[in-house]
């Protein structure tokens, strides 16, 4: 993943972390909102949910634009884009070892064996 710019106090990590924040996210994922209407999702005050936006505003998450005398915000996916892009490695390097795990325990039970050579683990960057 990219570095943050030095305008980004929070990351996306850090960001998507709290409920709330995915709840938020889950509320942008079709259209834009002032902070009046997102906040009238939660058991929270107005003031806290201003944060949770900062907060996601900071990530990258969410931009903000003015209509009127009303604040609306609206999602940004690129930065769930490359955590997911960051996160398949890992994806592809737990399917390889869960992979070599099933071919163990398949080839034990052909052999009526324990043998520990037919594990073979596999390196994701191959």
């Amino acid at each position: 993943m990219s570095a943050p710019s030095p305008s980004q106090k929070h990351d996306v990590f850090q960001a998507i972390a709290d409920p709330t924040r995915r709840q938020v996210l889950q509320l942008l994922r079709e259209q834009e909102l002032p902070v009046t209407v997102i906040s009238g999702h939660f058991p929270i005050s107005r003031t806290a949910v201003s944060k949770h936006l900062r907060i996601l505003a900071d990530a990258g998450l969410v931009k903000e634009r003015k209509v009127g005398r009303e604040t609306r915000y609206r999602l940004e996916a690129e930065p769930l884009m490359e955590l997911k892009r960051w996160l398949s490695y890992y994806e592809r390097y737990w399917e390889n070892k869960l992979n070599a795990l099933k071919r163990f325990v398949e080839s034990d039970d052909e052999d009526g064996g324990n043998s520990f050579a037919a594990l073979e683990l596999v390196d994701p960057t191959e």
